[in-house]
């Protein structure tokens, strides 16, 4: 049978079917890199719905963004929601910020959990941003899991599992006392004689990199070193990426 003018036209002016952005869910979207990342990934536009983890309702100025209320600080007693990108940041919130200290932040020891609850939530790619303690993480570390936890997470069946680690500025510690405050100072000395390629990079430079791996990256598990998020924040993010995760 043949169509006539009218239906043809109709079948024209009929929306097409497109493919559903998939929906983000963050965990610790405090801080000054929380709150970037967050900031970065919701104004790219590539995600149905932006959903954070709360300890109580909020009303966020970002379009698209909504929040999902835990009732317990322990991820296993979570019921799932749905979501498909997952990340997880361990940024501590500005206690300032009336909407940080509404939001639930986790700590390092509930990773595990947290990715496990993640995952029965029907996240299928995860981005850990953790935070990299000059010094203290063995060379050969910073480019495969550095822990059981980290083992854990990667045996949970993520189709991408992106681990970043960014280099965080060392503390000063306080000493009681004149002579102990000055001995102090000058061992500190020594606490900024690190690397140039693990000096702390800037958030809104940590939060680019998350958003283009999270665009960039093939299945399978990819480790980002201190050394790679810093040469990235340079100038050649894309050059930097493309190098780190097909090398």
């Amino acid at each position: 049978m043949h169509s006539g003018p009218i239906q043809v036209l109709q079948a024209a002016n009929r929306p097409g079917l497109t493919a559903r952005k998939p929906r983000l869910l963050i965990a610790g979207a405090t801080g000054p890199l929380g709150n970037e990342v967050l900031r970065r990934l919701v104004g790219l536009q590539q995600f149905d719905r932006t959903q954070v983890l709360a300890r109580e309702p909020i009303t966020d100025g970002l379009r698209g963004v909504a929040t999902v209320l835990v009732e317990s600080d322990d991820p296993r007693d979570w019921p799932p929601c749905a979501a498909h990108t997952g990340v997880i940041l361990f940024d501590p919130p500005r206690l300032y910020h009336e909407r940080e200290r509404a939001l639930w932040t986790p700590r390092p020891e509930q990773l595990p959990q947290l990715a496990a609850w993640m995952r029965r939530s029907g996240v299928a790619t995860l981005a850990v941003v953790l935070p990299h303690a000059q010094g203290r993480l063995p060379e050969a570390l910073k480019r495969g899991l550095a822990s059981l936890d980290e083992q854990a997470v990667a045996a949970l069946g993520f189709e991408r599992l992106l681990i970043v680690r960014s280099a965080q500025k060392p503390g000063m510690a306080r000493a009681p006392g004149f002579l102990p405050a000055v001995a102090l100072w000058m061992l500190s000395i020594f606490k900024y004689m690190v690397p140039s390629s693990e000096q702390p990079v800037r958030a809104v430079k940590v939060a680019e990199f998350v958003a283009m791996a999270l665009a960039l990256a093939p299945p399978g598990i990819h480790i980002a070193a201190p050394e790679i998020v810093w040469r990235a924040a340079q100038g050649d993010l894309r050059g930097t990426l493309s190098q780190w995760l097909h090398p």
